[in-house]
């Protein structure tokens, strides 16, 4: 994939995380996208519904639905921010093998393990990413503690 397919998927992106913040979340957004189409997006939702595991990542899979395995090991998924332990493992579980991240910066996920596991990351350090999340966390330090388990 192109480094512009990259941005405009990640724009994407943004814009769930967008919305989780416009409806009183935590900024991160993703999609997964298969053969160049997006087939599934989402924001975290942890606030929203009082949710332990509507991350975003989780929301785009369930939004997305079913597919057989080899589809799964198609698809790519952006995300806005640097996957948790959580996340990662529904990534793996199903086996998808392509993950752009747009930061690490604030948030630093399971990317060790997904790299040993064989699944491709990209990290764009997207300073629109980095800039949500920053401004997210000085502002609700005891929101985001409270959604990635500290």
């Amino acid at each position: 994939m192109s480094e512009a397919n990259h941005d405009a998927y990640m724009q994407e992106a943004i814009n769930e995380a967008r919305k989780g913040l416009a409806t009183g979340g935590i900024p991160v957004g993703c999609v997964i996208v298969l053969n160049g189409e997006i087939i599934g997006r989402g924001y975290n939702q942890h606030v929203q519904q009082n949710s332990v595991i509507k991350h975003a990542e989780m929301s785009a899979l369930e939004n997305m639905g079913k597919l057989c395995s080899t589809d799964y090991q198609k698809c790519t998924v952006y995300t806005t921010l640097s996957p948790c332990p959580m996340c990662s493992g529904a990534i793996r579980l199903f086996g998808i093998k392509n993950i752009v991240i747009g930061e690490n910066k604030t948030f630093l996920g399971d990317e060790s393990l997904l790299k040993s596991e064989g699944v491709s990351l990209v990290v764009l350090n997207n300073l629109e990413c980095i800039g949500l999340m920053n401004q997210f966390i000085q502002q609700h330090p005891e929101i985001w503690h409270e959604d990635i388990g500290q």
